[in-house]
């Protein structure tokens, strides 16, 4: 029997919720592992919390560590969930942490940039678990964002090899460089679930025009750039789907989130009926490990907007929470979000202004958030990054775009 790509993502999500269900009847307390990273102190500091398999409330895992260098702003997990990167953007380093069966982090490596540009913004993980993706600010030798004729007129990806031991290898080449060149202000890399392409937001001010740049890629990381398209004014965040068919991004100038869907070559086309209404300053976005919700953090609402996905053409629709209102609230501006990724109950936000994460029960059947006990709850100063393993051997695990 064949089943085409709708009904395997419903079948994938009709098996997660039956696991999910024996996973809460016969399992410890603890499912997951939580981890924030907060870039007041120097060095930064990444905090772990041990997440309740039924109510999702935190509870803090010893004290926090050293991030490894200076102001934390991305942290990304390993598909099988043994390592840990965080970028100190303060520093240009990337940190390489194992993570043990017990959620506790250990240093294993640190990497300053240099010829693959400097300044990261964001990380990402390919779903194979082989290459990590770093989106750098500035290009070498640079320091700030310069248009035009320069040769500092752009960011730059570096695409580094992750070893079987976790451990990074020499940046893939790129000709004579160690990256390839994208846009001034990139702000978020994804690598897309089927491995065939890495999509990055970026920005130019002056024109006020956003841009999502694209690249095809091989499994040992080289890439091929695809045309851009425009993304609205300021795009800050984005996030593909499970089945590598749509990508969304959220435009924080315009209050707004935009959809595509996913063209042979790794071309973007936007949907036609958008773009979507969101909060005020969308700053991240994410979707379920089910490819049934989206869930976009507003920072000037201090809020969190559902919205429920049309699977057979990637469209977005708003889903209202228990009291009846679109959005549910936050501490103050949220700007990281995270669904836990053993079976996606949970959907935590990191409060930059208040020093908290606030949590949320997600209802698997309508996408609506609940508020967790006894939430939000204190973290390190100014948590700007998110990143969750599961505890224990899950049967089910999908890694987040």
């Amino acid at each position: 029997m064949k089943f085409n790509k709708i009904g395997q993502v419903s079948l994938v999500s009709a098996i997660a919720l039956i696991l999910a269900s024996a996973f809460t009847a016969c399992n410890p307390v603890d499912i997951d592992y939580l981890f924030v990273a907060g870039n007041k102190q120097n060095p930064g500091q990444i905090q772990t919390f041990v997440v309740d398999r039924e109510s999702g409330a935190l509870s803090t895992r010893g004290a926090a560590v050293s991030s490894g260098g200076v102001m934390p702003v991305a942290l990304v997990t390993t598909p099988n969930y043994s390592h840990l990167f965080a970028a100190n953007q303060g520093d240009s380093s990337i940190v390489e942490f194992t993570i043990s069966g017990s959620g506790t982090l250990t240093l294993a490596k640190s990497v300053t940039l240099s010829s693959e540009g400097n300044t990261p913004v964001s990380l990402a993980v390919n779903n194979a678990g082989t290459l990590l993706y770093v989106l750098n600010a500035y290009q070498p030798n640079c320091s700030k964002a310069v248009t035009g004729a320069s040769s500092c007129n752009g960011g730059a990806l570096a695409v580094f090899p992750i070893g079987a031991d976790g451990s990074l290898g020499t940046p893939v080449a790129n000709g004579s460089l160690a990256y390839w060149p994208i846009g001034v202000n990139p702000t978020q890399v994804n690598a897309l679930s089927t491995g065939a392409a890495v999509f990055i937001t970026s920005y130019d001010p002056g024109a006020s025009q956003g841009y999502v740049y694209g690249f095809s890629a091989t499994s040992a990381g080289a890439l091929t750039p695809v045309p851009a398209v425009s993304a609205g004014v300021k795009p800050v965040a984005l996030a593909s789907d499970p089945t590598g068919r749509f990508v969304y991004v959220t435009d924080f100038a315009q209050n707004q989130m935009i959809a595509y869907t996913v063209l042979s070559g790794s071309q973007l086309k936007p949907l036609i009926n958008g773009p979507f209404r969101t909060g005020n300053q969308p700053s991240s976005i994410q979707v379920d490990a089910r490819g049934k919700y989206i869930y976009v953090s507003n920072q000037l609402d201090n809020s969190v907007s559902a919205y429920s996905i049309d699977l057979s053409t990637g469209t977005p629709s708003a889903a209202v929470n228990a009291t009846g209102s679109g959005t549910n609230s936050t501490g103050t501006q949220p700007v990281s979000l995270l669904i836990d990724p053993g079976f996606a109950r949970f959907v935590y936000t990191a409060n930059f202004l208040d020093n908290s994460v606030s949590g949320f029960q997600l209802n698997a059947s309508t996408g609506t958030l609940s508020s967790t006990l006894s939430g939000p709850y204190p973290t390190v100063g100014q948590p700007s990054a998110l990143a969750s393993v599961p505890h224990g051997n899950h049967s089910i695990q999908v890694n987040q775009p």
